[in-house]
């Protein structure tokens, strides 16, 4: 074993330890391995590591490019109403029987989610679900899973359907054989959502849990707190303390959303800000507050009458979920760091993360994308955070675009257009995705800062990054050492008698079992990315065609059903559902299980050895 190998296999288990740990984010693990790479390769000048030219090169692989655009592409048709139109129309069915429901769901999203990136379709479509739950009084985590599953399940059934399909694809390119088609993994893909879909909708709903939601932890009383003001008059005994000198916050009943100071809210934190006179100190109280606001001295509720300054008339506080987004720039900051009660006039009154919530003393958590906020505050606050991209409100769905309808025939077309040229074999994906883009922007309907801040660069570090960890495992024979392991392993059964034959559809099913198992706790983007050359691997030693194997590891990488974590979209309805990780488990263990059974039998029918 070289010591070039052994680096290489010591960055392969970094990276998985990692992700695993997720003390640092995902993209930030893929730089560094690159970074690690990069001075290796110039220092070293080894033949078994690649040099900085050959690592560059994957910055010329096409699949983040294409993968980018499809972001933008994702965006224009969330930005357009089309998205939101269909959402309506789903809303309008809460009058059907719960598996209907469920059944229109599934087949709705899935088939979206075969042209579209499907973390934005669960994004739009979670607050349609709430209110279809609502409508129908029934708990909403019996609709989030399978709204989940399903835009993973349709994502399985084109090229552009995931971004795994799409890098499987260019690491098959890269090795001189033809990539996939858009409708090839179909084959494979709509056997899939159809086995998917009756499970969920026969045994699948049986297994899902009754769960709560934040807001329906409340008690009635916490449910009506209600927004006023409060003024420190001239000679106000509190004057010159803080907040938590000032007994104003005694109990739970009294929280302070700002202190307004010359018509100004102060920054920083509050409860250590001395109060002065003057001030006017923005107050959500539950009913049994008023009272012990009354009781204190120093400062007067009735500020209108006795002092005649303007006041913000007292009335109920609107109480509402938000999750944050996956490209929130709130991710990794602290409630405390950022002023949240300043910056969105909003009281956060509970987190809730990884089937716990947190009550209390939450101010310090750092926060993550899939978080779910119990928020409190005024219905103009409400509003304004609606239009902010970092907090996802979930109390209903968003309000359909009126402004860029007349567009909407333009972007649906560019859609078909984009999807027949890549099926006919006309032009790749990543030249008709970059076509798409630029008719979007030509269109008017999204201006090209829109379309970049649309894409998930974070995603296309990781990929990058992935990439040239796969090389370096080619180059320096890891790749090649692992899959020699595999096969050994698997060949040992034609020692009890197992006819050398069925030796290749064995090494599939570890392949597609390996993948699975890896995709439930990594990245699947990194994951395929690791497997795919593995898979390669096999097929030359078995000396049989690798496409099989390829497509393996493809449709393996997007089957994360067992936890929460493995796939942005499970990550999203974790906290939305109020789920635990074990709901996942239980759920999608069998459904992992029988997506294995067809996919082994499936696959080699349509792509033979």
């Amino acid at each position: 074993m070289t010591w070039e190998l052994i680096i290489v296999l010591a960055l392969l288990g970094f990276a998985i330890a990692s992700f695993l740990w997720e003390r640092i984010s995902t993209d930030f693990t893929a730089f560094l391995v690159f970074t690690v790479l990069a001075v290796m390769s110039t220092v070293s000048q080894s033949p078994n590591l690649p040099n900085i030219s050959e690592l560059l090169t994957v910055f010329s692989n096409p699949a983040p490019l294409a993968i980018a655009a499809l972001f933008i592409v994702s965006a224009a048709l969330e930005k357009s109403g089309v998205l939101d139109n269909l959402g309506t129309l789903l809303e309008g069915m809460a009058k059907l029987s719960y598996l209907k429901v469920m059944l229109l769901v599934i087949l709705s999203v899935a088939g979206i989610s075969a042209f579209i990136n499907n973390t934005p379709i669960v994004v739009i479509f979670v607050p349609v679900v709430l209110s279809l739950s609502r409508k129908m009084k029934i708990p909403p985590s019996k609709m989030l899973i399978p709204l989940s599953y399903a835009s993973m399940l349709g994502g399985m059934c084109t090229l552009m359907g995931t971004s795994t399909n799409i890098l499987a694809s260019s690491l098959l390119k890269a090795e001189g054989l033809p990539g996939f088609s858009m409708f090839e993994l179909a084959k494979v893909g709509v056997p899939l959502l159809i086995a998917g879909t009756i499970y969920m909708v026969t045994t699948g709903w049986r297994l899902l849990p009754d769960r709560e939601t934040l807001t329906s932890m409340l008690s009635e009383e916490e449910r009506r707190e209600y927004i006023t003001t409060a003024f420190i008059g001239k000679n106000s005994p509190i004057a010159g303390k803080t907040l938590s000198e000032s007994g104003i916050l005694k109990g739970h009943s009294i929280r302070v959303l700002e202190i307004i100071r010359s018509d100004v809210a102060v920054m920083g934190e509050i409860k250590q800000t001395p109060l002065r006179e003057g001030d006017r100190l923005v107050l959500a109280c539950r009913p049994s507050g008023f009272a012990l606001a009354r009781s204190l001295e120093g400062f007067s509720l009735d500020i209108e009458n006795k002092f005649g300054v303007e006041t913000i008339a007292a009335h109920e506080g609107s109480i509402v979920e938000g999750v944050v987004g996956p490209r929130s720039k709130l991710i990794g900051t602290t409630i405390g760091d950022i002023n949240f009660r300043q910056r969105y006039r909003m009281i956060p009154l509970a987190i809730h993360r990884g089937g716990i919530n947190m009550r209390s003393k939450f101010e310090n958590t750092r926060l993550e994308f899939g978080d779910t906020l119990l928020l409190m505050g005024t219905d103009q606050a409400r509003e304004e955070l609606r239009k902010d991209n970092d907090i996802l409100l979930l109390d209903r769905a968003a309000t359909p675009s009126r402004t860029y309808r007349k567009q909407i025939p333009i972007v649906l077309i560019t859609l078909v257009v984009m999807v027949a040229t890549v099926s006919l074999g006309i032009m790749p994906i990543e030249a008709s995705a970059i076509g798409a883009c630029a008719i979007i922007f030509l269109s008017g309907l999204m201006s090209p800062k829109e379309g970049y801040a649309s894409v998930d660069w974070s995603l296309l570090i990781l990929i990058y990054g992935m990439l040239a960890l796969g090389m370096s495992m080619e180059v320096s024979g890891a790749s090649q050492m692992l899959a020699v392991g595999l096969t050994k392993l698997v060949n040992g059964a034609t020692s009890i008698g197992i006819p050398e034959e069925v030796v290749p559809y064995l090494m599939l099913a570890a392949v597609y079992g390996c993948t699975t198992l890896a995709t439930e706790f990594l990245s699947n983007n990194a994951t395929v990315v690791l497997m795919v050359p593995i898979a390669l691997g096999m097929g030359s030693i078995l000396g049989v065609d690798p496409r099989a194997f390829v497509v393996s590891a493809a449709v393996a990488a997007s089957a994360s059903f067992s936890t929460p974590i493995g796939y942005q979209t499970n990550t999203y309805v974790y906290g939305v559902g109020n789920y635990r990780f074990s709901d996942f488990a239980r759920i999608g263990i069998p459904l992992n299980l029988l997506c294995f059974a067809v996919s082994v039998v499936l696959i080699p029918l349509f792509w033979p050895f």
